[in-house]
């Protein structure tokens, strides 16, 4: 028999954190996450929830069909349900707040269990290094909608633009 992919109850009670690359994709892989509205509003998401303790984002990054996470989730929370609050949160605001009227994701989400420091350094390099795959950006820091792009505005004492910044914007990205 084989073991099963992901930890069985007991075996998730008995770890304090796990953390896993995760890959969910929009419908139909729609371009719908390529405004910077859709982007930021992604990303004040995931803030949202890291503000509240619910999880750890280590590094993210919003192309335009597709988010990859590297995020921890404690033993009172299962990547599922991790998944299901920022894909579900994320679809309510962007109905109500951006006028958004139509399927945003895919069903289900993708999920590969980091289990050690060297594959947490390969997801994250995948992570850094998208954009650019994507043509996207030149450098990985270039990329607005990542954290490894808000780390360097950060080490260089700028902030983002807010949300109210960001109103009525739709720049799409080159």
């Amino acid at each position: 028999m084989t073991k099963p992919s992901r930890p069985t109850q007991s075996e998730a009670a008995t770890e304090q954190f796990r953390t896993f690359f995760v890959t969910t994709r929009t419908s139909e892989g729609k371009a719908l996450l390529q405004s910077e509205r859709m982007a930021t509003l992604f990303i004040d998401v995931l803030r949202q929830y890291m503000r509240a303790g619910k999880f750890k984002i280590h590094d993210f990054v919003v192309m335009r069909n597709h988010v990859h996470l590297l995020i921890t989730v404690g033993n009172s929370m299962s990547i599922e349900k991790a998944m299901q609050l920022i894909k579900g949160n994320f679809s309510y605001r962007a109905r109500t707040e951006l006028g958004l009227n139509c399927e945003i994701w895919q069903r289900g989400f993708s999920d590969v269990r980091v289990n050690d420091d060297r594959s947490f350094r390969a997801h994250q390099r995948y992570i850094y290094n998208n954009p650019v795959k994507g043509r996207l950006a030149a450098t990985p820091e270039g990329f607005p909608y990542s954290s490894l792009y808000l780390r360097r505005l950060k080490t260089q004492g700028l902030k983002p633009k807010t949300k109210e910044e960001l109103a009525g914007t739709t720049k799409v990205v080159p």
